[in-house]
């Protein structure tokens, strides 16, 4: 997966690769990036049945299931996941191999998101799991550093969208500010959900001055993305692909190269999100595994197709996009794959994934003197790759 081919690192001339590119995941769930060889391990120890106990068939398994072009579907993967997150060892566990895995991948900063209120079987409180993940995390950046990478990270606590626990999760989350925590949000299944179900919820964190980012836009619609912004006072949105449908593209004359002359429209709330750089939390590969684009596609084979993503026109556009795996279990992707994919389909290079990045340290829950600094370290990083001058 050479990014250049002829592109040495200042090193050790060897080709630059996608996973040699420092890169930020601010949209990365912790249950949907567990390896199937621990998953086997601990559903063994507790008694869980898997659908396979061959770490390479469970693999397939898994992202057989999540591709089907249901959300709904997609979802119920995570059955076994959360089933073998129950146990403080097992919360700690899982969380520094998922932090292994991110810099092991290139990733020198991710947000982990997941939902404590989905961990609580073996009778652990919320604070007690949130702690958990916490001290797996922390171990997770010192074995990352001992293996010769640096990273940062924190938790996203989600409420799940279909309980009643909104404000409690809210709550959780500023207890624990400050020790790890840096955002909330709300997940789960967005259709017929709406955030503003958690508006006691999001006026206690806006009170608070506390971060929030909010899935919308990807089962849901336009209805979702304003009532995330509006209700949730999301400073991002999760996913957010179906911005796209407050778009109007129509075609006049010819570029210089002869091609159509595409003109975009945009509506009122995709004006509001691109022209206040509300960032996207786009997974490209999610996206087209959950049947998000279906509604942006011209038939249900062209909304699996990586052509039909509006990632490409979104980044035209000027929205602050930003890149991420979403569950890196299910799709059997990386944030190393999403970049390859991108530079495939629409023939990224260097330079859009610096932009790309750089949106996203940007978009880090993190105070500003932090995401300079990150964003400092990211362009250095790439021209002591020599893909970028400084």
């Amino acid at each position: 997966m050479n990014i250049a081919q002829d592109t040495p690192t200042a090193a050790d001339s060897a080709p630059v690769t996608y996973e040699d590119l420092p890169k930020v995941s601010l949209h990365d769930h912790l249950d949907g990036g567990l390896r199937p060889e621990t998953l086997i391990e601990i559903a063994a120890e507790i008694g869980h049945e898997l659908p396979a106990t061959d770490a390479d068939e469970l693999a397939v398994w898994f992202h057989e299931s999540a591709d089907s072009g249901s959300l709904v579907r997609y979802l119920e993967t995570f059955d076994h996941t959360i089933a073998v997150m129950q146990r403080a060892e097992d919360l700690e566990r899982v969380a520094r191999e998922f932090v292994e895995d991110l810099a092991e991948d290139g990733v020198v900063y991710g947000e982990i998101r997941w939902a404590p209120e989905q961990h609580l079987t073996q009778g652990l409180s919320l604070d007690e799991a949130v702690d958990a993940v916490q001290r797996g995390i922390e171990a997770g950046v010192e074995a990352a550093a001992l293996a010769g990478r640096t990273i940062r990270a924190g938790q996203i606590l989600c409420a799940m969208r279909h309980t009643e626990r909104g404000t409690e999760i809210a709550e959780l989350a500023l207890r624990h500010r400050g020790q790890g925590v840096v955002g909330f949000d709300i997940a789960g299944p967005e259709d017929g959900f709406p955030p503003s179900r958690f508006a006691e919820a999001f006026e206690l964190l806006a009170r608070e001055h506390f971060p929030v980012t909010v899935h919308a836009g990807e089962a849901a619609g336009l209805d979702s993305i304003e009532d995330a912004l509006f209700t949730g006072r999301a400073l991002r949105l999760g996913h957010g692909v179906r911005i796209a449908e407050d778009i109007e593209v129509s075609f006049e004359g010819e570029d210089e190269d002869g091609a159509p002359r595409a003109i975009a429209d945009l509506g009122p709330l995709a004006s509001w999100v691109r022209d206040r750089q509300i960032p996207l939390e786009v997974c490209p590969s999610s996206n087209l595994q959950t049947g998000a684009l279906a509604t942006l596609a011209d038939s249900a084979a062209e909304a699996h197709e990586p052509e039909s993503h509006p990632i490409d026109m979104l980044v035209q556009l000027g929205f602050a996009v930003t890149v991420s795996p979403d569950n890196r279990l299910m799709g059997d992707i990386t944030l190393s794959d999403e970049f390859e994919l991108l530079a495939d389909v629409f023939d990224y290079e260097a330079e859009d994934f610096l932009e790309l990045t750089l949106t996203a340290a940007r978009a880090a829950f993190l105070p500003l003197e932090d995401r300079d600094a990150l964003e400092d370290h990211i362009r250095s990083e790439y021209a002591r790759l020599g893909l970028v001058d400084l």
